[in-house]
């Protein structure tokens, strides 16, 4: 039986290999407040063996994120995997060691998020932002904020999409999870 789980995984690693630009990233998706869908993209990580994204808790899309919908493109490979999950936190002592392999920009933006103004709330303009992101005090030594969460994706439903096939056909698979195994169906695509 094939393992979805690790054929995204090998495929994220080719498409690594081949420098595609969309290999670490996903398009989440849930529903907010309001019943509207919400997407944006995140970084996709592998942590502990496991998919997991990473963000911070004054983000509006935070307390929305027990069941998502996540996608991921790799153009490279003409593939597209579509995940149904529930989520788990990741704990914050592996939040906080991730944390640290963040760019400083990021690391920068949490403390502004925690210290000065939500994320995704209105700023008077960029320059503004870019002038309290440079006057933002940050603890020493940097560490993450409170606010820097994570939630590890587990995934009930994984479609992979195959569109690079020789006869045009796509290639389009469902698979379930069962008790213990996934379980594999052919979709008309």
């Amino acid at each position: 039986m094939t393992d979805p789980l690790e054929l995204l995984a090998t495929d994220r690693a080719l498409a690594r290999g081949r420098g595609d630009p969309c290999a670490t990233l996903c398009t989440l998706a849930n529903v907010d407040d309001h019943g509207m869908p919400q997407a944006r993209t995140l970084v996709l990580r592998d942590v502990a063996d496991r998919l997991a994204v990473f963000v911070n808790a004054t983000s509006p899309k935070f307390p929305h994120l027990a069941h998502v919908s996540v996608v991921v493109w790799l153009p490279s490979l003409n593939v597209q995997y579509r995940l149904t999950c529930t989520t788990e936190p990741v704990p914050a002592a592996l939040v906080a060691e991730s944390w640290q392999l963040r760019p400083v920009v990021p690391k920068q933006l949490d403390w502004l998020y925690t210290r000065v103004q939500a994320q995704g709330t209105p700023i008077g303009s960029r320059e503004a932002l870019l002038e309290t992101l440079a006057s933002l005090l940050l603890p020493e030594p940097l560490v993450a904020p409170e606010t820097a969460s994570g939630f590890f994706l587990l995934p009930e439903r994984i479609e992979r999409l195959d569109l690079n096939q020789e006869n045009g056909v796509h290639d389009r698979r469902r698979f379930t999870l069962g008790n213990p195994s996934w379980h594999e169906e052919v979709l008309v695509p």
